[in-house]
């Protein structure tokens, strides 16, 4: 009788900053019997930080260890590919060091590599931090600028936080907000609109409902406040309509969001970040998930951040790094069903 083949999507999880809750994150996570049920984990990073981030976590971790060149076949359990790139006795927690910005970088950009190569079906990491990461590598800018250089991706990309069903889409992100009106022109916009449905359908939405905040207090009341809602908003919208996005709006940002968790919209498109991400970790912070949209594989993390106040004291919350490792799992699990069905 033939052997049958292990179904589960396989996920390159990258280590994050060192100095603050990832490797404690980490190692509550491998320790999750839901996530070994729903993926096969390639941890990328250091055994010692590994270890102790067990150690502050208070897990017993059962998973194989593997040195040296090969990308090592993943069975019943995580496979740790232990770059030792770290000793974490020469960081300081809860200070960010271009030493642990270069630890998350190599790491992260080793995960990325994998699933390009098709080594992997999805990309996961435990928290950065952006200074740390600009330390090691002064012209880091973002995840997705650094990921798009790594995978080789000319196209479009996008980050959207998610909670539970609710999606958040930005048109801006990590910009000044004195750039952000000049920014908001129609191309954005529609390009927003398109990446956003584009992903909900990747992740199992049949027609995302799409809700367009406005730019100005009020959306702008009708043209009192900015006229951005007027003359490139609304047309977009009906643009995007005509094509068989389910958009509408603009909305007055202050309430769109309730609307959208009441169930009207399935994701908010925001003109900026955080218009939306003020109210998505109000609405949940320990649950949200970050996913980087426009990649040909999914890309999740936890929505927070490495949490240097807490970090080493072992109540770090597991909620949204198992959140994010389920979503990556279950849109790589999608994705690979569309190609199947389509071959």
């Amino acid at each position: 009788m033939a052997e049958q083949r292990d179904q589960r999507p396989i996920i390159a999880l990258a280590m994050g900053d060192p100095c603050g809750i990832s490797p404690e994150l980490t190692a509550k996570l491998l320790a999750l019997e839901e996530v070994h049920a729903a993926a096969r984990l390639l941890v990328i990073g250091d055994r010692r930080v590994l270890d102790e981030g067990a150690m502050i976590a208070r897990v017993s971790l059962a998973l194989e260890t593997h040195r040296g060149e090969g990308v090592p076949p993943v069975g019943e359990k995580p496979v740790l590919i232990d770059l030792g790139n770290l000793d974490p006795r020469t960081v300081q927690r809860a200070v960010a060091s271009p030493e642990g910005g270069r630890f998350a970088l190599t790491n992260y950009r080793y995960a990325l590599t994998l699933a390009r190569d098709g080594h992997a079906d999805a990309v996961c990491f435990t928290p950065f931090n952006k200074h740390a990461m600009r330390l090691a590598h002064p012209p880091y800018d973002d995840e997705i600028s650094f990921s798009a250089e790594v995978v080789g991706l000319d196209g479009p990309a996008s980050e959207f936080n998610i909670l539970g069903d609710l999606w958040n889409a930005r048109v801006t992100s990590h910009v000044p907000l004195s750039e952000v009106a000049s920014l908001i022109t129609r191309e954005r916009v529609l390009r927003g609109l398109k990446l956003t449905d584009a992903a909900m359908r990747a992740a199992g939405f049949a027609t995302p409902r799409i809700a367009v905040a406005g730019l100005n207090p009020h959306a702008g009341d009708g043209g009192n406040f900015g006229r951005e809602e007027i003359d490139i908003l609304e047309p977009v919208v009906a643009e995007a309509k005509a094509t068989g996005i389910a958009a509408d709006g603009p909305f007055p940002s202050d309430t769109v969001f309730l609307r959208a968790k009441s169930g009207a919209f399935d994701a908010v498109l925001t003109m900026y970040h955080d218009q939306g991400q003020i109210a998505m970790k109000l609405m949940g912070f320990e649950r949200g998930v970050t996913l980087l949209g426009g990649f040909p594989f999914p890309i999740c993390t936890p929505a927070h951040g490495t949490a240097y106040d807490i970090a080493g004291k072992g109540v770090a919350h597991i909620g949204a790094t198992r959140a994010a490792v389920l979503l990556a799992a279950e849109m790589a699990k999608a994705r690979r069903a569309g190609r199947e069905a389509a071959a």
